[in-house]
């Protein structure tokens, strides 16, 4: 398997890894710069050369895969026979630099909805690393030529054409994805945040319109559905940044996004680790 193919498996198992490139060799070594291995929680795929730099870049990349928030390092090795090495000696005589890049898990969102503020905020979402799934009961909002705007994203693109009960993909969804619900039928938002409050493992909730309709919703989550207070509490609405009051499709769509993405860098800073705080006794 090649190392694209690898990242590629990852990416769609949504599990973390490590690229492992070598990135510089001075005099002999096993492997030329460029070099690749991918490093998985159980498995790798590719070579840097084996021996004893390959197997304590797969303990790095593996203690990488387990902080919370790594980021790019690079590691440096002498292949003489006067270094100390943790898994027996290579002496070819050189010296080889490994580029260490983590490959996180990505976010996930579900756009439930995908008229003309949907794709404008799918436009605007699809340029960031993510996965994006975009679900619709009209198929003409689904069309390859009506999101072909989305043909360069950086995102990657999950098309689910669903003409009925569109709440059964909540079920399919990869764990925390977060949920925008700005369908065309208050029918169909309002099964919905039903389902997403039944739905275990979901990320945040989202749900576009007025008070007034949201009024009506909570009273029928809590008297038809028999959600608690707290429950329904999960569900945002409005969504977007109140400061932002503009009305058009594409103004709508920005202001959503920009609460979206402060939504992701909470959750990267409660995933970190505050650091260790030394208390000094000054007696």
């Amino acid at each position: 398997m090649t190392w694209v193919a690898a990242v590629s498996r990852l990416r769609a198992r949504r599990e973390p890894g490590v690229l492992v490139t070598v990135a510089t060799v001075r005099g002999h070594a096993p492997r030329k710069a460029g070099a690749k291995l991918v490093v998985g929680q159980s498995e790798t795929w590719g070579s840097i050369g084996g021996g004893n730099i390959e197997a304590v870049a797969i303990d790095r990349a593996r203690e990488l895969i387990g902080q919370a928030d790594p980021e790019t390092e690079l590691m440096e090795f002498a292949l003489n026979d006067k270094v100390t090495n943790r898994h027996g000696v290579q002496c070819c005589g050189g010296a080889v630099t490994v580029l260490l890049e983590p490959l996180p898990v990505v976010p996930a969102v579900a756009l439930f909805g995908v008229g003309h503020v949907g794709l404008e905020l799918a436009r605007i979402l699809a340029r960031h690393n993510l996965d994006l799934h975009l679900i619709d009961t009209r198929p003409e909002q689904l069309t390859e030529e009506r999101l072909g705007v989305l043909a360069d994203s950086v995102a990657q693109i999950h098309v689910h054409h669903t003409l009925l009960l569109p709440e059964e993909v909540l079920a399919e969804l990869p764990r925390g994805t977060h949920v925008l619900i700005m369908t065309h039928d208050h029918a169909e938002d309002a099964a919905l945040c039903d389902t997403a409050l039944r739905t275990a493992d979901l990320g945040s909730i989202g749900l576009i319109g007025s008070a007034a309709k949201w009024s009506r919703f909570r009273q029928r989550l809590a008297n038809e559905g028999g959600h608690d207070a707290a429950t329904i509490d999960r569900i945002k609405t409005p969504i977007g940044l109140p400061e932002i009051t503009g009305k058009e499709p594409a103004t709508i769509a920005v202001s959503i996004a920009a609460d979206l993405l402060l939504t992701f860098e909470r959750e990267r800073q409660q995933a970190v680790p505050a650091p260790a705080v030394a208390i000094l006794n000054a007696s």
